[in-house]
């Protein structure tokens, strides 16, 4: 079982390096890390489970926050409620490529945060409000999927690790909290 003390923290160089491709067919190892990364997070979210390891609530994960530099991750955001238009959202992604993404801009209300960063870091964190990314599954079958609002702000943000950024390096060090023109604010 991923906890805690699985996660590196940022200054490890491991963050800040571009993580390798995945070779097909999966080995048995990619797969174990791919399911525990997405066991994690459910665990995360679950607050019995999370209390009783220690674990910070988490919608997404990348092997480098492992230390395991591969390009891989798996994201797990759950529905807001029963009336939202927004399902649940759980996938594992391998090697994924966002291949188009829309011109508009869409941000967090009050930043992002990090499983492996401890401390605060507010700002606007513009990501694209739609984006459509390819990747192969456990199963080693190719996806290209749509996504949008939320759980395509924390793919940009778990695919922001495969290439070595933080989510800090995208806000504005002159203004932190200044909204770009015409961002769209998810939620507002």
């Amino acid at each position: 079982m991923i906890t805690m003390e699985d996660v590196i923290r940022e200054g490890h160089p491991t963050l800040r390096l571009t993580a390798e491709e995945v070779e097909t067919p999966l080995s048995e190892e990619v797969i174990q890390l791919a399911e525990d990364l997405l066991q994690f997070l459910k665990n995360s979210q679950d607050p019995e489970i999370a209390e009783q390891h220690a674990l910070r609530a988490g919608v997404g994960i990348a092997a480098p926050q492992v230390n395991v530099s591969k390009r891989l991750l798996a994201v797990h955001v759950p529905s807001t409620d029963e009336e939202s238009d927004e399902p649940e959202y759980s996938a594992i992604l391998i090697n994924p490529k966002i291949v188009s993404h829309s011109v508009q801009q869409t941000c967090l209300p009050d930043g992002e945060g990090c499983l492996s960063v401890d401390r605060e870091a507010p700002g606007i964190v513009p990501r694209h409000k739609r984006i459509t990314v390819e990747y192969i599954d456990l199963n080693g079958k190719k996806h290209k999927e749509r996504l949008r609002g939320y759980p395509a702000i924390v793919v940009q943000h778990e695919i922001d690790h495969l290439n070595g950024v933080m989510f800090y390096d995208r806000i504005d060090p002159e203004n932190p909290l200044a909204l770009p023109d015409g961002i769209d604010v998810l939620g507002s």
